[in-house]
């Protein structure tokens, strides 16, 4: 049986918690004062934020969901994405979201790259995923050989780190939030000076008083944990059907090597095969 992971109650849940999230980016306000404060900037969007937006070029390439997406009133593109587990991988994941996004910019037949929209794509983490302690990595293309040259693409990646050490190097607000989004509590805001994380949190207990909203995390809850036992049943079958035929390819096999008279190899065989039977019927599988 499948271990099911118990179940988060909807008002204990922190903004590094995917759902939560979602739903509260879905308000555009949330979504600008986020921006505003990860950015230092005056943030106004100029259409409805998108969650679980999703990117592929063909039917056959790797899909991407992209936690929350939107675009300002200066066609910038923006990507939030907060992110839980460390997965070791998401420089070159920060690269393919990069590549999804540029590669729906553009209409078919377009020959003006400069066209191409500025992207600013942003990851949220409660680890440290470069070793430097700080709060927040902000990448841009250089050159190597001239490291004050940028090759000013309009690309940026933002890597923020709840945990960081160096509050001189960001503004006290940006830790705040930061400190908010992994602890989206009323303890956390009473040590917060910042109007924006205090607006933002009232938005938040809002959300979270929403019975409907509870009902729907449950659901998604629920499915969630339909589709990984679903998974699990679906590998434990393709798991038995490839030792059922393993079982039958070395039964053709050893009925050859009788003939060949090859009693040597058959005997090694013959061994290997009791031994899946054994596993078989260990694991109250029938052949």
């Amino acid at each position: 049986m499948t271990q099911t992971k118990e179940r988060k109650r909807f008002k204990d849940l922190n903004l590094l918690d995917r759902f939560l999230f979602a739903e509260a980016m879905e308000d555009q306000q949330n979504m600008e004062l986020l921006l505003d404060i990860i950015l230092n900037q005056e943030t106004h969007l100029k259409q409805p934020t998108q969650t679980e937006k999703e990117l592929r070029r063909t039917n056959e390439d790797r899909q991407v969901r992209l936690d929350v997406y939107t675009v300002d009133e200066k066609d910038v593109i923006y990507d939030a994405e907060p992110q839980k587990t460390n997965t070791k991988n998401f420089p070159k994941r920060s690269r393919l979201y990069q590549g999804l996004i540029d590669s729906n910019l553009l209409p078919p037949g377009s020959v003006d790259f400069n066209a191409l929209n500025m992207v600013a794509i942003i990851l949220i983490t409660p680890f440290d995923i470069f070793g430097h302690e700080l709060y927040k990595y902000t990448f841009h293309m250089k050159c190597e050989e001239i490291p004050e040259l940028q090759l000013d693409d309009g690309a940026t990646r933002i890597f923020l780190n709840t945990h960081g050490k160096h509050p001189e190097l960001v503004s006290e607000e940006l830790i705040e939030l930061l400190k908010y989004i992994e602890l989206s509590t009323d303890e956390t805001v009473e040590h917060c000076n910042s109007e924006k994380v205090q607006k933002l949190h009232q938005k938040i207990c809002q959300l979270k008083a929403n019975k409907q909203m509870e009902a729907k995390f449950m659901q998604a809850w629920e499915e969630k944990v339909l589709e990984r036992q679903e998974a699990y049943e679906e590998g434990k079958q393709a798991g038995t059907e490839r030792g059922r035929q393993e079982i039958v390819d070395l039964c053709g096999k050893l009925m050859e090597l009788n003939r060949m008279k090859d009693m040597e190899r058959a005997v090694k065989d013959n061994v290997y095969c009791e031994k899946l039977l054994e596993e078989f019927k260990l694991k109250g599988t029938k052949c």
